[in-house]
């Protein structure tokens, strides 16, 4: 880190200091707000309440050797709200006119508490939420990284071992709608996928959706992450700043006035400035293979020097114009920058160039909410999201530059009408509009060449949902619709949404989800050394072409709409903090092409439209000991396969995703302010194509076997961390933590393919997981 970055820093922690020391002043009554998230973490319990029920009210913090029931006495003395405990777990919290609202408060919040660990709630919906200020610890993580928290979760994974290639049901990445207080994101990872690109310590919130999504949700046809950052005004600063071997961080909460707040937050890669044994091991894991190393083996280059950095900021503002009506302001950029100079020494003559990567994605984005009465509100979203990957790669060997560029510009509109005119239902009716424009760009020297292709999409999106809960709290039952009017086809898409779930004596819950989505932005790959070989996916746009079409020498592919039909039925035990759950799935993918698949076997210059299938099973058996010990074994089983009329005679063969096992054995130990974990993961290997014995020395071409007709060897990691919590002084805290990635230091191939060397010969390429992978942290929290 430059001087101007240090200084930065250093001033940027004495103004938190300064802030916290003010914030001070006033520490005899406190937001409610703030109370409960303390007495939630004294007493392991959770809170259910309206935002408008505890919304401007202050109360004293109840004395730390006080047993619940007499803290929440002491509650209801100060702030004349209803205070309902619910058996030792849930506490309601209603006005006292309210106190036939109960029941329906508490079906609004988790089902299953402490889900893996703390800050991991399962809900009644089916969907999962992740609290990373409540978040406990998990093997191999000492941070509350988003993106690698979710991978935790049955059903969801990734064959890559990265946070940009996650794979939800045996979908890709690109499947999976991302969303940042409610902007789409086109972009999820920093170092290229090994870590997520979104601060956890802002993110109060993370829904996750695999089935049954509400109707407002369109695109992600496998899933749904939805980040969401605190919207609530409680007038108490708060802040913090950290780091670890790869990065450092910082975010504050700050209070402007009694209805305005800012919500900052910075995170820098610290790999410019040291270079640690953690940098090391995602530098080999994630160059591994491109450009960069590629040439760095080649005789005729002398050295390379290379200056890697990543970065992030996020604002929030908030202003609550009044009781009724609320305005919020959002903004987030996040880059990734690589730049190598190669030099040669070519007929005695040298020479040095320089070629980069850069890849940014930009968000901004406005949101109006306005409270009409108690039953009735409206909320307006206008959001502008831009993704932009740029690569300029010189080949000194063949004197030649290339110069590619992928865009994305997405902008959106979007109104929700909420109408509750009772505790029994809920309905939502709303509109979306979308353009999404995405662009490609390649330049080459020698020879001469250009290619500029720009593809525009619009959509127009009508939406209603209905939620019904029964007033015995045992039902639930959620129906919606969606109607897609997409302007590259001139059809009209309809998606229903069906979600039900019904508990039966006390202990049991049955669910039944199901949906149809359609998508019109995908990821594919040309060619595997696009942008240096590194971040070589591109986005792409459907259109209404039915034919390859040439323009300017570059082949123009049809690309179609994509469009996923799933349904999945569970059953679910739990008594007694002990939890089994089972889930069985099927999901159909049609519309996906060979290029959107990486294939990288005898269909990787192939171009086909076709689909896949998966049907599967997830378990999950999790215990919990006197709130110290949480332990728990989950498997998944999934058979996924791919169908395209015109490959393979027609005939099905295995989803490159298609891990047919996974299993998950892990246990976490809390003890005061310590926490460890440690686990074990391990599944199947994925399917790979084998060359034939017998090869053509006059082809240029490989002759396979069977596509994806043998597998790569298991994938074994094995996973350790710990944390301590520690007060520095009043009012500030700090988390130490230290972990080991791949303990055993196993090594894992996750993928192999095969070239033609120099002599025509077939050879075995391979990309390898990280090794042994150690990282520690500090982070003090004011």
């Amino acid at each position: 880190m430059n001087r101007k970055g240090q200084l930065f820093l250093l001033s940027l922690l004495f103004f938190l200091n300064g802030l916290q020391g003010f914030s001070q002043a006033n520490q005899k009554t406190q937001p409610l707000i703030t109370i409960l998230n303390v007495l939630s973490d004294r007493y392991n319990i959770s809170f259910s309440y309206v935002d408008v029920t505890i919304a401007d009210i202050k109360a004293i913090l109840p004395d730390e050797d006080l047993k619940l029931e007499d803290a929440i006495y002491q509650l209801e003395l100060d702030t004349n709200l209803k205070f309902s405990i619910l058996n030792k777990r849930f506490v309601t919290i209603v006005k006292l006119k309210q106190s036939n609202a109960i029941i329906r408060e508490q079906l609004e919040e988790v089902v299953i508490n402490n889900y893996l660990t703390s800050g991991i709630t399962k809900l009644n919906d089916g969907s999962l939420v992740l609290r990373p200020e409540k978040f406990g610890i998990l093997p191999g993580l000492i941070e509350p990284d988003v993106l690698q928290t979710i991978q935790a979760l049955p059903g969801i994974f990734s064959v890559e071992e990265s946070v940009s290639n996650i794979n939800i049901r045996g979908g890709t990445h690109d499947q999976n709608l991302i969303l940042w207080d409610g902007i789409k994101m086109y972009q999820s990872g920093h170092f290229f996928g090994l870590i997520s690109a979104f601060n956890p310590y802002t993110t109060t919130q993370v829904n996750v959706s695999k089935n049954g999504t509400p109707a407002r949700f369109g695109d992600g046809v496998s899933g749904v992450i939805d980040m969401q950052l605190s919207d609530t005004i409680d007038g108490i600063f708060n802040a913090g700043a950290g780091f670890n071997l790869i990065n450092a961080h910082a975010y504050a909460k700050i209070p402007l006035s009694h209805n305005t707040e800012i919500q900052l937050s910075t995170r820098r890669s610290i790999t410019d400035a040291i270079v640690t044994p953690t940098y090391n091991q995602y530098f080999k894991r994630v160059f591994q293979d491109s450009d960069l190393s590629n040439n760095a083996q080649s005789d005729n280059i002398i050295s390379q020097n290379e200056d890697f950095s990543f970065y992030d900021i996020t604002t929030k503002f908030l202003y609550n114009i009044s009781k009724k009506d609320k305005l919020r302001l959002h903004f987030m950029t996040i880059n990734n920058a690589l730049n190598y100079e190669e030099q040669s020494k070519i007929n005695d003559r040298s020479e040095a160039l320089n070629s980069n990567l850069s890849q940014q994605n930009f968000a901004y984005g406005l949101s109006y909410t306005r409270d009409w009465n108690s039953a009735f509100s409206t909320k307006a979203q206008l959001y502008v999201t831009n993704y932009d990957l740029d690569a300029t790669n010189f080949d000194i060997i063949n004197n030649q530059r290339l110069i590619q560029e992928n865009e994305v510009f997405d902008g959106s509109a979007r109104l929700d009408l909420n109408y509750k005119p009772n505790q029994n239902f809920k309905f939502n009716l709303g509109y979306q509009f979308s353009e999404i424009g995405i662009s490609n760009l390649e330049d080459v020297n020698n020879p001469n060449f250009r290619s500029f292709v720009r593809d525009v999409a619009r959509s127009n999106s009508v939406y209603a949902e209905s939620a019904f809960l029964s007033t015995n709290a045992k039902t639930r039952l959620n129906i919606g619709i969606r109607a897609n009017h997409l302007d590259i086809s001139n059809n009209l898409l309809f998606e229903p949404r069906l979600n039900f779930s019904q508990r039966f004596l006390n202990v049991f819950r049955v669910e039944l989800l199901g949906e149809f989505k359609s998508q019109t932005a995908s990821q594919i790959i040309d060619l595997q050394n696009d942008f240096l070989g590194i971040e070589k996916r591109r986005w792409t746009l459907a259109n209404d072409r039915s034919e390859v079409e040439i323009q300017n020498g570059k082949s123009l592919f049809p690309v179609p709409v994509v469009q996923s039909k799933q349904a999945s039925a569970g059953i679910h035990f739990n008594k007694n903090k002990f939890l089994i759950s089972v889930e069985a799935f099927i999901k159909n993918v049609d519309g996906i092409t060979t290029r959107s698949q990486g294939f990288q076997n005898q269909y990787q210059f192939e171009y086909a439209i076709g689909s896949y299938e998966i049907k599967g099973l997830d378990v999950l058996i999790n215990k919990h000991f006197e709130d110290v010990v949480s332990t728990w074994l989950g498997y998944s089983y999934s058979n996924n396969e791919y169908t395209f009329p015109t490959l393979n005679n027609g005939q099905s063969f295995p989803n490159n995703a298609d891990v047919r096992h996974a299993l998950t054995f892990a246990s976490t130990y809390t003890y005061g302010n310590f926490k460890l974990a440690a686990g074990f993961n391990w599944f199947s290997g994925r399917p790979t194509t084998l060359p034939t014995f017998i090869q053509n020395e006059n082809d240029t071409r490989i002759n396979y076997s069977n596509p994806n007709g043998s597998r790569l060897e298991d994938y074994i990691r094995a996973d350790i961390s710990a944390t301590y919590n520690l007060k520095v002084s009043e009012g500030v805290k700090a988390v130490i933590g230290t972990s080991l990635w791949n303990v055993l230091n196993q090594q894992n191939v996750l993928n192999r393919y095969y070239i033609l060397d120099e002599d025509n010969n077939v050879s075995p390429i391979e990309n390898v997981a990280l090794g042994i992978t150690p990282n520690v942290s500090f982070r003090v929290i004011f």
